[in-house]
């Protein structure tokens, strides 16, 4: 792997390979060691989004415009633009967006990259306004026929690093109170990501070490492993059908809540 050829991409250039070459490797887990938890939690949410299928049944408008939203998202025809603006929906119902917390649209994120400047943006990104710190990454992508959209994986890990390099340099440039005024650099960091595929998350830990953007940033090959851990919802329903059936819509929603904890909020 070390002899795999390594250049500078735009973060939507990334694919399995400079996962590859930069001894970056994918491990799936069961939800519950995923987690962290001996049984996932209770959805956060309004109880009729759980029980009625349809957007016209719903008397509240947050809740019929999310289901819009996926139906939207499954009519196929618009694109990663309608997965953007559910992502935004589900994260301000779920309670991602709240206070000082901003789930955002394409935000772009510089990284150097085997010595050149490139590109990683994000099709939504959850911000800390107060620490203007970015605490989850979101990619969105579209169903091909029954095959995974495995490159939209690797473009996360990229936005990943991108949003460590972007926390750090925020660090610099507002440093964190204490005695001596001196900013607290991370060296590690564990960033949570989605990969939204239709309406359906996959949710990542990506952790991301000084060490591993030092070696992204000179081109070469990290030595130590970097392990991203993932895991699907457990859907009763085909994973293609999304939160579109209820059943399938309890366990995205019970996933979405104890998500919260891996992202600290």
């Amino acid at each position: 792997m070390a002899n795999l050829i390594r250049s500078a991409k735009s973060g939507r250039a990334w694919t399995l390979y400079d996962l590859d070459s930069y001894n970056i490797h994918l491990k799936q887990q069961e939800p519950l060691e995923f987690f962290g938890v001996p049984v996932l939690p209770d959805p956060a949410v309004d109880p009729e989004l759980l029980q009625h299928l349809e957007a016209n049944n719903m008397q509240q408008h947050h809740n019929a415009r999310l289901i819009k939203l996926v139906d939207l998202v499954m009519l196929r025809s618009w694109g990663e633009s309608a997965i953007v603006d559910f992502t935004v929906e589900l994260l301000q119902l779920t309670g991602y967006d709240h206070q000082n917390r901003l789930a955002r649209r394409r935000i772009d994120m510089p990284l150097f990259l085997c010595g050149k400047w490139r590109h990683m943006k994000t099709d939504v990104c959850l911000m800390d306004c107060k620490q203007n710190n970015i605490l989850l990454v979101v990619q969105g992508d579209k169903w091909l026929e029954d095959r995974e959209p495995l490159n939209a994986r690797a473009r996360l890990v990229a936005e990943a690093l991108a949003a460590f390099t972007k926390n750090n340099a925020n660090r610099q440039s507002s440093p964190l109170e204490s005695k001596v005024n001196i900013p607290v650099l991370l060296t590690v960091s564990v960033m949570p990501g989605i990969v939204m595929v239709d309406t359906t998350p996959i949710f990542f830990k990506i952790p991301v070490t000084q060490e591993l953007v030092t070696h992204v940033q000179q081109g070469t090959y990290p030595p130590t492993p970097t392990i991203a851990t993932y895991c699907f919802p457990p859907l009763p329903c085909h994973i293609s059908d999304g939160m579109k059936p209820l059943s399938n819509r309890h366990q995205i929603l019970s996933c979405c809540e104890a998500f919260k904890t891996i992202i600290g909020i």
